[in-house]
């Protein structure tokens, strides 16, 4: 049986810390990251029921590591790093043979490469299958509103991230244009000038011109704040936020009914799954990095796999391939934490017809 475990924290301090422990919901949020801080990483639950459709059986364990998305941030590098290590070794401690990093323990440093050098375990931050949902959910849903992918303009934000990067690449041999948006001028002109395909290539620091046209948005920024202005956004286009915390906030959603914003990396994984703890998503789905940290116990393959910042495209592949042997695929659309049915595409349809 292959055996893994992922590392979590708080995206929304008190809403997150709630889910586990009710009375934490009640503290005031600089009351809770004061006593975050002082937490040590400790499991939060035991995974049971992956089941691979070849009849490869894996459990794991969420482990805990208390420190919001600011504080993530805000402290110390070093601080962060050792913490997110603690949490590692407990996942070795409790007999994983690979640790997946959520969402911020992902982004901190070297992209999880001090880490992996830290314990006696492999790491992975789950990239490569987060870029391989995203880009697939993106493309379908661009379908589904009847836009065609090979005519299309496509926008990147976080352009120059390890995901984001990986993205552009992709895209710009799939759609009509690929606008990077970035913070780093210097370094978004690097970026955009190693890209290939048959995509014109531009870049911006500015997100609302680079919005202004796109068709899809693939949003995946290590911003603590939403970032994506949603008067910025075209009627009829599809916004792909695969950034946690959320890249768009659900004022978006409210004022821009004319637009679909569906979260990125939602997959159905296979067998009876039991999380034994609410993050948020219907029962048996995970985001992307989760699959992909499952998906190595499958295989029983304990290497590290996406660490750092460059993302290789073959290895992206290689996971997809993978989570297709094993049964994981894409758990249909959702939009801050909703399901979005046919009627309410055609209603965002409908709406953009009318813009």
């Amino acid at each position: 049986m292959g055996e893994f475990a992922f590392i979590i924290h708080p995206v929304s301090s008190a809403k997150d810390a709630a889910r586990k422990y009710p009375v934490l919901g009640i503290l005031p949020e600089v009351v809770l990251e004061q006593l975050l801080k002082r937490v040590s990483p400790k499991p939060v639950s035991k995974i049971t029921g992956v089941r691979s459709k070849t009849g490869a059986d894996a459990r794991g364990w969420f482990v805990g590591c208390p420190l919001t998305p600011r504080q993530f941030l805000d402290l110390p590098a070093e601080v962060v790093l050792q913490k997110i290590t603690r949490a590692a070794r407990v996942a070795q401690d409790l007999g994983a043979k690979v640790v997946g990093l959520g969402a911020m323990t992902s982004v901190v440093g070297d992209a999880g490469i001090t880490v992996d050098k830290s314990v006696d375990i492999a790491v992975t931050t789950g990239n490569s299958y987060t870029v391989w949902t995203a880009v697939e959910g993106a493309k379908q849903a661009a379908a589904l509103m009847g836009t065609d992918v090979s005519q299309a303009k496509v926008a990147v934000m976080g352009a120059t991230g390890s995901i984001g990067q990986v993205c552009v690449r992709i895209m710009a041999d799939e759609a009509g244009a690929v606008t990077l948006i970035g913070r780093d001028e210097a370094r978004l002109s690097e970026v955009a000038a190693s890209v290939d395909g048959k995509a014109e290539i531009s870049a911006t620091t500015d997100p609302q011109s680079g919005l202004r046209e796109a068709d899809i948005v693939i949003t995946v920024t290590s911003a603590v704040d939403t970032v994506v202005p949603g008067e910025a956004l075209k009627p009829g286009a599809v916004v792909c936020d695969v950034a946690r915390p959320r890249d768009v906030s659900k004022q978006v959603a409210k004022q821009r009914p004319d637009v679909l914003v569906i979260e990125g990396g939602a997959v159905e994984v296979p067998g009876d799954v039991d999380f034994r703890f609410n993050f948020g998503f219907p029962p048996k789905t995970a985001y992307a990095c989760m699959a992909e940290t499952m998906i190595l116990a499958l295989e029983e393959r304990y290497e590290s796999y996406s660490l750092g910042r460059d993302l290789s495209i073959d290895r992206v592949r290689e996971m997809a391939a993978l989570a297709e042997k094993h049964g994981f695929k894409l758990a249909g659309f959702r939009s801050f934490e909703r399901q979005v049915t046919d009627e309410y595409i055609e209603g965002v349809r409908k709406a953009a017809a009318r813009r």
